[in-house]
């Protein structure tokens, strides 16, 4: 040992090597804890069964304890995390009840080898545990109060992606075909704005209200998107199953690239919102017909100067099937840049968004609000990015990154559950859309009901109901001429009255003259229909948003034992013993039959007498303690 001594610090060296705990594994040994107190590890143990040469004597919860460590760690690579856990590697494995650590190699033939059937074993285990226990006290999941006062839960679907990068390989008869390392995980696909020539999507299922995912789906390429919504919506199932949610109250979220009439038809009845891309629905006459009506309502965003004029029309058949949903078309003034979505047709970009919420509780503003509101999803992703990363590369296997991402959301969900109790708040309210306003002589704020034609006034005589709208806008007479409107006003009650006129040359030598106006041939003015647009009748309540912070709880979890000191004491570790070949053996090992699994699991489980690692967390609040089942100082 060496010292320097000057007037104000005496600095002292050693040669002595001492490692100081990493800044993270206070975390794993609370998380841990918890789930050796829920009984998760041994109910991984006995669940998720793979049996694979070249393990070792290492078996599937001897990964899943490195996995857990890694997510946790937020370390950027499975290098750094060993380089950092190496010296306490028997600390950190003895939270899980087992002995030795696997190495980094065979670790990577575990994933590489993995079969669907573990990870679907895994999945099952991580969406049961997430529904097991609420997250606070209270089995409270948030939720959307309509305008009618009925309570929704909202469930996001939506899809993410992961580019890799390809160098160029040189294609010559003399050489063998190249070998991608990623061909299994990757195919060509969209990469969005990530740099890439292969991609592969994972489509994951949040709450809406308390940030918990609910699972995670992926596959090469652009994904099958239509095989993982059904699976997601048998994860929605579960959920709602558990927490004794009727169907009619779920409500899902989806992204564009559902936004199809087969899509519908998956969705097992749940309410839905969606932007919609089958641009054919235009072409119908019932929506042609709207389109030349006035707006039903003028929808615009704080942060954006665009308005959006919004078009509301109920029960329209969409797609090859005929799935019947209501449908709000959204149209703009086209700009010079080109629009990232939607359909420009002379001069005005056209929006689609398929929903079957009910026009009573729900106003054409209020589907296109809620679904726009699924930019709040994407920090989501955000946060995920930053503090886990799943989607980076641990396997170039696809069950072997399936297993990683399964694992990283389990995290996420546990760090969201102990902030909840670490920082218990309560439930926030935010009025998402104001209560409706009712005004005289102005257009109404919750939209127009079905366009109506004026009643018969007398009998025998062609009463307005005779006359058909058109797509083109304008009303077609029993002579099968064109009606064209030629005034709007307002009535008292907030209707809007829109009259239509024929021309009197057409009106003169009409044969139905007698039938169609008042004084017959004698009239001197053409044929006037009104057709009124009456207010929608909707709830006067305002919409609702119930939920917690996304990020307060899980970062109250994440930042309480970083800064904090971690003593960690290791036995004194002691040769092994040498190999004593004396003794009797059954006919099964000299034969060398197949080990049970629980002779499997024993070989590298820790034994009870082994003296035991001592881990002493400082900065742990008694309350919090407590929860957990650890004792205080």
């Amino acid at each position: 040992m060496t010292s320097i001594a000057d007037s104000s610090v005496s600095i002292q060296t050693t040669s002595r090597s001492v490692p100081s705990p990493p800044c993270w594994l206070g975390e794993v040994t609370l998380i841990v804890h918890h789930l050796r107190r829920q009984g998760v590890l041994d109910a991984i143990c006995e669940r998720v069964r793979f049996a694979r040469r070249r393990c070792g004597r290492y078996e599937v919860i001897d990964f899943v304890a490195v996995l857990f460590g890694y997510a946790i760690s937020s370390e950027r690579t499975l290098e750094a995390f060993y380089e950092c856990l190496h010296p306490f590697a028997a600390g950190f494995m003895a939270l899980f009840g087992r002995e030795q650590l696997p190495a980094r190699s065979t670790l990577s033939r575990f994933l590489a080898s993995l079969t669907q059937t573990a990870v679907e074993a895994l999945r099952a285990l991580f969406l049961e545990d997430g529904l097991s226990r609420p997250l606070g006290k209270e089995r409270q999941t948030g939720g959307l109060v309509d305008r009618a006062g009925r309570e929704r839960v909202v469930f996001d679907i939506d899809g993410t992606r992961e580019a890799a990068r390809q160098r160029a390989l040189p294609k010559t008869p003399e050489l063998p075909a190249p070998q991608r390392r990623l061909g299994e995980v990757c195919a060509p696909g969209y990469t969005g704005r990530k740099r890439g020539e292969v991609v592969r999507t994972r489509t994951t299922i949040s709450q809406a209200h308390t940030s918990q995912w609910l699972g995670s789906f992926a596959n090469p390429g652009n994904g099958k998107f239509r095989e993982e919504l059904r699976r997601a919506v048998a994860a929605i199932q579960l959920y709602s199953k558990a927490h004794d949610l009727p169907e009619e109250q779920v409500l899902l979220r989806l992204d564009g690239q559902y936004g199809t009439g087969a899509v519908l038809a998956d969705l097992a009845g749940f309410s839905s919102v969606m932007r919609g891309k089958d641009y054919t629905v235009l072409d119908r006459t019932e929506v042609q017909s709207r389109l030349h009506l006035p707006p039903d309502q003028q929808f615009s965003r704080p942060e954006s100067d665009l308005v959006r004029a919004l078009y509301d029309c109920p029960d329209v058949p969409v797609g090859p099937t005929g799935q019947r949903c209501r449908v709000v078309v959204a149209t703009h003034p086209a700009s010079e840049k080109k629009s990232r979505v939607g359909l420009t047709r002379s001069g005005l970009v056209y929006e689609l968004f398929f929903t079957n919420l009910p026009q009573g509780a729900f106003t054409a503003a209020d589907v296109v609000a809620l679904y726009l509101h699924r930019g709040a999803f994407e920090p989501v992703l955000a946060d995920e990015d930053q503090e886990q990363d799943p989607d980076r590369w641990c396997s170039h296997a696809p069950c072997g990154q399936e297993a990683w991402q399964i694992i990283s959301q389990w995290v996420w969900n546990l760090r969201l559950e102990l902030g909840h109790h670490l920082e218990p708040t309560p439930m926030r309210t935010t009025e998402f859309a104001p209560a409706p306003e009712a005004k005289e002589q102005q257009a109404p704020s919750s939209g127009y009901g079905p366009p109506t034609l004026a009643a018969p006034w007398k009998a025998g005589r062609l009463s307005g109901r005779d006359f058909v709208l058109q797509p083109d806008g304008t009303l077609r007479c029993p002579a099968n001429q064109a009606l064209s409107a030629t005034e709007q006003r307002r009535e008292a009650d907030g209707s809007l009255r829109l009259v239509y006129a024929a021309r009197l040359s057409q009106c003169r030598p009409c044969p139905l003259r007698e039938q169609c106006q008042w004084h017959g041939r004698t009239t001197t003015k053409p044929r006037r229909v009104s057709l009124l647009l009456h207010p929608l009748p909707v709830g006067s309540a305002p919409l609702l948003w119930r939920d917690w912070s996304r990020r307060q709880h899980r970062r109250a979890c994440m930042g309480l034992l970083r800064h904090q000191r971690v003593e960690v004491t290791l036995p004194q570790t002691t040769p092994p013993e040498p190999h004593n070949s004396v003794g009797i053996l059954s006919r099964a090992r000299r034969a060398h039959y197949r080990l049970a699994w629980e002779e499997r699991l024993a070989r590298n489980a820790r034994a009870p007498t082994t003296d035991r690692p001592a881990i002493k967390l400082f900065g742990v609040p008694e309350i919090f303690a407590t929860f957990l089942g650890l004792p205080t100082a």
